[in-house]
């Protein structure tokens, strides 16, 4: 039998394709997700794509705040290590809403790490993000850039990565890795689980997803003038299947004697702008996405990638799909999923 993996958040967008390859490394995968910002179908579809291995993944519904529940949970079951994704995250939300923000993210993570120490399961692998790295002053992205970050969600993520270090440095039997994700986009190549926003997309891709299927009219490109070399915003796209066996690579290097509290971007390396990923996506689908021109969004940054060198040398993983790939892929999941994972009339 395979380690035995709690992944809370797992039926979101990068935590069912975690789970998805997890189980298929031969790992046995409980999750836990409050379904927030999630659909219980990701999992049953996880189940099936992962065919024989289907069987070594249980769900339970539950919200980490929920201490009670927790230690009962904690003292049912032994788990070999924790990927920790749930969270909300949001960053227009965020602002308008602060509290809700650091209620969810910030107790529910303490209250984990305290049932996961109460029960002496101290190895860790958290969901970070790029936008510790505020508005970086050069890129690329190195993890000893100075950190800051621009909203709530981004602070939430920050005094988690905080919190990490200080009980580790408090407790040397604690591993920890954090991983700061750079722009999850894509889905599995199966079409049959991807990214299901619920509401208006915070995210590039699917807005130019959802415009594609016909349910929004255009996308709006916030920011033409930008100094990079066609005027929009550059981030660093990620395949959610590279990401996903970032983790499983994490997973490995816990067992290191030498890991404490270590961090590392998850990323290609690659700068793309907005308007190349929608000239790639229109190839990739043969629709026409039409486009709105509009000013800055405060907040935005002009260009963030990450440098990848630490992550290839010490967790032995490299991003191995192009952008061709991932809009691809993302098509495909969108094409066969126009609403997500519920039927048209359920959505609002």
């Amino acid at each position: 039998m395979g380690e035995k993996i709690l992944v809370t958040g797992g039926a979101g967008y990068i935590g069912s394709h975690t789970v998805l390859q997890l189980l298929l490394g031969g790992y046995n995968v409980v999750v836990i997700d409050n379904l927030d910002n999630s659909s219980a179908v990701a999992i049953d579809r996880v189940q099936e794509l992962a065919a024989e291995y289907g069987p070594n993944l249980t769900f339970h519904k539950m919200d980490l705040r929920d201490k009670p529940a927790l230690e009962k949970f904690f003292a049912s079951t032994m788990f070999d290590a924790v990927i920790h994704f749930a969270g909300l995250k949001a960053v227009g939300e965020s602002v308008q809403k602060p509290l809700m923000y650091y209620n969810n993210n910030l107790i529910g993570t303490i209250t984990l790490l305290e049932v996961m120490a109460a029960h002496g399961c101290k190895k860790l692998v958290f969901s970070s993000s790029a936008t510790v790295y505020g508005w970086p002053e050069m890129v690329p992205c190195t993890e000893e850039f100075p950190l800051s970050a621009a909203n709530p969600y981004g602070r939430t993520k920050l005094a988690i990565e905080e919190i990490c270090r200080d009980i580790q440095r408090s407790d040397s039997e604690w591993k920890i890795i954090l991983l700061r994700y750079f722009n999850p986009v894509g889905a599995h190549t199966s079409g049959y689980i991807g990214e299901d926003p619920r509401g208006i997309p915070n995210n590039l891709m699917p807005f130019v997803q959802q415009v594609a299927v016909g349910r929004r009219p255009a996308l709006t490109v916030f920011g033409t003038d930008y100094s990079t070399k066609d005027g929009t915003g550059v981030r660093d796209y990620i395949h959610v299947v590279d990401l996903a066996d970032g983790h499983i690579a994490a997973l490995n290097k816990l067992s290191d004697p030498s890991v404490g509290c270590e961090v590392y971007n998850l990323g290609t390396g690659k700068g793309t702008s907005v308007l190349e990923m929608v000239s790639a996506f229109e190839k990739a689908s043969g629709k026409e996405i039409p486009l709105v021109f509009s000013g800055r969004r405060p907040g935005d940054a002009e260009t963030v990638y990450a440098s990848t060198e630490k992550a290839e040398h010490e967790l032995n993983w490299k991003a191995r799909y192009g952008i061709e790939d991932m809009c691809r892929d993302q098509w495909n999941w969108a094409s066969k999923n126009p609403y997500g994972f519920e039927a048209p009339d359920s959505t609002s």
